[in-house]
């Protein structure tokens, strides 16, 4: 029934982020489909105790460890002028923790600290192109940077399950740590993915912030809207 992701070693190095976005989509896909740990685990090609490791990595009790979390929201919230909501402002706390905190906790700590958000500016335009208006590889494989926001890859990541059913995740890397900045899970493989994982990366960059973002040039980041 399943089909097991494949790979290799090689394509692995040059698409940094395939890892976690497997360790993801195995999370994701067993809230919505309430398909096993171990079936998904076996189809991605990832040990259990890597997966369970990975979502597991709070070294902290809660109490200690949401204390922790709420002095960060309040030192972000600052940093940022408050433009980030409870959305945002998970995405960045899961980066900078390296966690998979739930949006609903991150509401409730910022509830309790009394901070909201301020209406943002509206979201960036972008342009799309077509694969001859490509611009060069800017990146030239120097996949490590000096500075968080300086340089990010992204890439879609298929998953096949169920009866010929297919799912997409989208996500967004920063090389300075490798931390996910953003990743969206769909049913479809096309640049409207892209779009969204991207808007959700922009809305965190502060002033001056303007990371350069490499693909692998598929259709998906190439092709007209």
């Amino acid at each position: 029934m399943f089909k097991k992701v494949r790979g290799n070693r090689k394509e692995e190095e040059v698409n940094p982020i395939r890892l976690e976005n497997k360790y993801i989509a195995i999370q994701e896909l067993h809230k919505e489909e309430n398909f096993s740990i171990c079936m998904l685990c076996e189809v991605a090609g990832i040990a259990r105790s890597a997966y369970y490791k990975w979502i597991h990595r709070s070294p902290f009790p809660q109490k200690i460890w949401n204390e922790k979390i709420g002095e960060e929201i309040k030192l972000l919230h600052e940093k940022v002028g408050g433009i980030f909501g409870y959305r945002q402002m998970t995405i960045h706390m899961n980066r900078q923790f390296k966690e998979k905190l739930n949006h609903k906790r991150i509401y409730r700590l910022m509830k309790e600290l009394g901070l909201q958000s301020i209406i943002r500016k509206k979201k960036r335009k972008y342009k799309h192109s077509i694969p001859q208006q490509v611009v060069e590889n800017k990146l030239n494989r120097e996949f490590t940077a000096t500075k968080p926001n300086e340089k990010w890859v992204t890439d879609v990541t298929e998953f096949k399950y169920g009866q010929s059913k297919k799912a997409y995740l989208s996500a967004i890397r920063d090389l300075y740590d490798g931390s996910i900045v953003s990743y969206v899970l769909g049913h479809s493989n096309n640049n409207k993915i892209v779009f969204q994982t991207l808007d959700q990366a922009t809305e965190q960059l502060v002033e001056n912030e303007h990371p350069l973002i490499h693909s692998d040039r598929g259709f998906q980041y190439t092709s007209k809207g």
